[in-house]
C-alpha cells in the first residue's frame, strides 16, 4: 500500500508539473452584441493556452443576478498552443451599469490527476440598455405604414400646418388669408399658397421613476414598459424630423437632455434611458415641471408617462399637467394594472372578495375622475396596456403630427 500510494504522488507531482503556469494561460470575456433589458445576449470565455500540453477547464463566472439567476459554470479543452471558448446567455432585468467580478476556473491535463485552481481578474462594468430590438420592430412596422411615409417621404397634407409648400391657382372657397398677392400681381388672377404640416417640432418625454411606477406587471415594471416606449417614441420621433429632449426624475432630477436631433442624439437618448432608476419614494413631479417650462419656453408636445397615486386631494402630478397644458400640448399617459382590472371584473363570492372588489372599483372611479378631468383642462390624458403601450403611445404621436395639434 505504501508503494502505491507512493507511485500515485509520484505520477501527481509529475502530472502537475506538466501543467501550465495561470500565467501562460490568457483569459477574455468578450461580449457578442450590446446587452438590452430583457433580451438574451450572448457572452463568450475565451482561453488561449500558451503551453505545451492541452488542458480541460472548467470554469465559473462571476455575474450578478440582475443578469443571471445563477453563476453560470462551464467546461471545456484548450489544445496546446491553441485557443478554446465556452460561452453562456443572459438575460438582464435591470438597466444600468451592472459589475461583473473575477473568473474562477480548475483546469487539469487529460490524465486527470493533478489539478490546478486559478482566477482571472476580468472586473468590468457593462451597461444594460432599454428593449432594443422593441424599438427596432416599431421602427420597422410604422416604416411600412403610411404614416411614416407621410412624415419621411414628403407626403403632403396640403391645408394643414403653416409651412409654406407650394403655390397654386385661387379656387372658390380657400381663405383669403391664403393668397399671395405679390404672386397674384405678376401672373394677373388669384394665386393663393398651400401648406403642410410643420416638420421641426419639439417633443419632450417625461418619466416619472417614483414608487409608482416600481409595480411590476409579468416581471418587468412600469418604468421599464415606460422606458422601451420612450425609445421607440424618440426613434420615430427623430426619423419624422421633430427634435427630442428628455427628462427623468425621481424625488430629483436624474437625467436631462436637451432636445436635438440626428443618430448621435439618439445615441445619448438611449445612453440617458439606460440609467433611469426606479426610487422608492414619490417622485417630485412639481420639480419637474418647473424644470421643463425653464428650458422650453415655446410650445411643444410633452410626452409624460407617469401614474396616479390613490389620495383623497388632487395628485401633485394632476396639477403639474395642467399648469403645463397652459404653455404645451401634453399628451398624459398612465399603465394600466391588470389585477387590479380583474379584481373589479370578478364577481365577489365571500365578504373579503366582496370588499377587495368594492376597493378596486372605487380605485379605478377615481383615475377615470382624474383622467377626465385633464382632458377638460385640454391634457391627452390616456390609459395604456402595459404590453402595447408602445405602438400606442407612437400612433398617438403620429395622430396629433397628422391633425396638428400643435
Amino acid at each position: 500500500m505504501g508503494a502505491w500510494d507512493a507511485a500515485v504522488l509520484l505520477l501527481w507531482v509529475w502530472d502537475y508539473a506538466r501543467l501550465p503556469h495561470p500565467a501562460e494561460i490568457i483569459v477574455r470575456r468578450v461580449w457578442r452584441h450590446p446587452v438590452a433589458f430583457g433580451t438574451a445576449s450572448a457572452v463568450s470565455i475565451e482561453f488561449e493556452d500558451l503551453g505545451r500540453l492541452s488542458i480541460l477547464v472548467s470554469l465559473v463566472d462571476e455575474v450578478p443576478a440582475a443578469l443571471v439567476q445563477r453563476p453560470p459554470e462551464r467546461t471545456l479543452r484548450v489544445p496546446s498552443g491553441d485557443k478554446g471558448s465556452a460561452g453562456y446567455e443572459v438575460f438582464p432585468r435591470e438597466r444600468g451599469d451592472l459589475h461583473l467580478g473575477r473568473l474562477f476556473f480548475r483546469y487539469q491535463s487529460s490524465l486527470r490527476v493533478a489539478e490546478r485552481w486559478a482566477s482571472a481578474d476580468l472586473s468590468q462594468t457593462i451597461r444594460v440598455y432599454p428593449n432594443l430590438e422593441e424599438a427596432r420592430r416599431q421602427m420597422l412596422y410604422l416604416i411600412r405604414t403610411r404614416q411614416v411615409a407621410l412624415e419621411r417621404r414628403l407626403r403632403r397634407h396640403r391645408g394643414q400646418g403653416r409651412d409654406f409648400e407650394s403655390l397654386r391657382e385661387y379656387r372658390p372657397g380657400d381663405p383669403w388669408r391664403d393668397i399671395c398677392w405679390t404672386a397674384t400681381a405678376r401672373r394677373s388672377r388669384p394665386v393663393t399658397r398651400e401648406y403642410q404640416a410643420e416638420r421641426s417640432q419639439t417633443v419632450w418625454i417625461v418619466i416619472d421613476a417614483g414608487r409608482l411606477l416600481r409595480a411590476r406587471i409579468f416581471g418587468p415594471s412600469k418604468l421599464d414598459y415606460a422606458v422601451n416606449a420612450a425609445l421607440s417614441l424618440a426613434q420615430v420621433s427623430l426619423y419624422s424630423g421633430d427634435k427630442v429632449g428628455l427628462l427623468a426624475y425621481g424625488r430629483r432630477i436624474q437625467q436631462q437632455l436637451p432636445p436635438g436631433r440626428g443618430p448621435a442624439h439618439l445615441r445619448a437618448i438611449l445612453e440617458r434611458l439606460a440609467m433611469v432608476r426606479s426610487e422608492p419614494s414619490e417622485a417630485n413631479h412639481v420639480r419637474a415641471a418647473e424644470t421643463l417650462l425653464g428650458r422650453q419656453s415655446r410650445r411643444s408636445l410633452v410626452v409624460w408617462l407617469t401614474d396616479i397615486s390613490e389620495t383623497p386631494a388632487l395628485p401633485e402630478v394632476i396639477e403639474s399637467a395642467m399648469q403645463m397644458a397652459s404653455r404645451h400640448l401634453v399628451l398624459f399617459g398612465v399603465i394600466q394594472q391588470p389585477e387590479l382590472l380583474d379584481v373589479a371584473a370578478s364577481s365577489p363570492a365571500t365578504a373579503v372578495e366582496m370588499y377587495r372588489h368594492i376597493a378596486a372599483q372605487e380605485m379605478l372611479d377615481r383615475r377615470q375622475v382624474l383622467l377626465e378631468r385633464l382632458r377638460q383642462r385640454g391634457v391627452l390624458a390616456l390609459e395604456f396596456e402595459a404590453a402595447r403601450i408602445s405602438p400606442a403611445l407612437v400612433n398617438q404621436y403620429l395622430d396629433i403630427k397628422e391633425r396638428s395639434l400643435l
